[in-house]
């Protein structure tokens, strides 16, 4: 499994914020506190596009692959010509916006903010659809076919894109802590969710015929003086081609692969000079595409400039991950 840092001949001067591969194609999306928003061409090597903002650029996702949308501290909804590097602002939350989805199926985009809010847009007319208030803040969301999960506080909300007058459905997180991230498994029925403290909930469904799988663990138990050392889960994306398979990224900079049917390590990367604020597979999911960036999470948060790195998921990987590992050891990159 090779890995490699990503060039930029001016370096992202603020915290990563998010980071997506397009739907296609192996360009990078990048959003960043230094309220520019980065298109980099991994394949090729290059920075193809840098389109700064008034604002700092807190999450990104694309509409296909010549247009993106970011949520800014300004409360903005910004809507990106990746061809153009043009922009306009199609609409506003009430207070920091802060997560950005957009869906294929439904042709709708999702935002929330600081505002207690999540609205539901036309990206072709440009307006929005419907909003809804809500009791408390989103931490996070996840997008899987007409599937909204949303995390709040330390519960998880299923939302059918199909109904946008329906309610939010509740679903089980096991979790107490505060939910940092939420992830729909897109090559299976299910999701995985990560905590303040360290800890990850997996409810998964391997067919439509079987019963879920659901189970908590505690994601890097590291100890300091005999206690366990409470890290944040910052990110958990599911591999899109292999089944159950997924990995996890934490405040510390370590980031680790699971199989969720055997409930056991596959493999931890070396740790990274940062936390690890955002991470990102391609469509073929042998591409895994790795943030290092401080988060302004905690006061004592390392504060190397940030870094993006993208790692080669080779034969072997998938090999392992698709067999379970029953007869190897979990493999341990170096």
């Amino acid at each position: 499994m090779k890995g490699a840092r990503l060039e930029f001949g001016s370096p992202i001067s603020d915290a990563v914020s998010r980071i997506r591969f397009a739907p296609r194609t192996n360009n990078l999306l990048i959003s960043s506190w230094d309220s520019c928003l980065r298109l980099y061409d991994v394949e090729g090597s290059a920075l193809r596009l840098e389109a700064p903002s008034q604002a700092a650029l807190l999450n990104c996702c694309f509409q296909g692959e010549s247009v993106a949308f970011s949520a800014g501290s300004d409360c903005a909804i910004r809507r990106h010509d990746m061809h153009s590097g043009t922009q306009e602002i199609m609409g506003h939350h009430d207070d920091i916006a802060t997560c950005v989805e957009h869906s294929d199926e439904s042709s709708i985009l999702i935002t929330t903010g600081l505002d207690k809010m999540i609205i539901f847009w036309d990206p072709r007319l440009k307006r929005a659809l419907v909003s809804k208030s809500l009791q408390v803040e989103v931490e996070s969301i996840s997008l899987a076919g007409f599937e909204l999960m949303l995390a709040m506080g330390s519960s998880a909300y299923l939302y059918d894109l199909r109904n946008l007058d329906g309610l939010l459905q509740s679903k089980e997180s096991k979790v107490d802590a505060r939910i940092r991230c939420i992830s729909s498994a897109s090559s299976c029925s299910g999701f995985a969710v990560g905590s303040v403290d360290g800890r990850v909930a997996v409810e998964v469904s391997a067919s439509s015929t079987s019963k879920n799988t659901a189970y908590t663990f505690r994601c890097h138990p590291r100890a300091k003086n005999g206690n366990h050392h409470l890290v944040s889960v910052n990110d958990i994306v599911f591999n899109p081609c292999v089944l159950g398979a997924f990995v996890t990224g934490d405040n510390e900079g370590y980031v680790a692969a699971w199989d969720f049917q055997n409930r056991r390590r596959l493999f931890e990367l070396p740790r990274f000079p940062n936390g690890v604020a955002s991470m990102s597979y391609n469509k073929n999911g042998d591409l895994l595409a790795i943030a290092a960036s401080y988060s302004y999470q905690e006061a004592d948060e390392l504060v190397e400039p940030p870094q993006i790195f993208v790692y080669n998921m080779d034969e072997d990987w998938f090999g392992s991950a698709s067999t379970g590992l029953t007869e190897k050891r979990p493999y341990i990159s170096r």
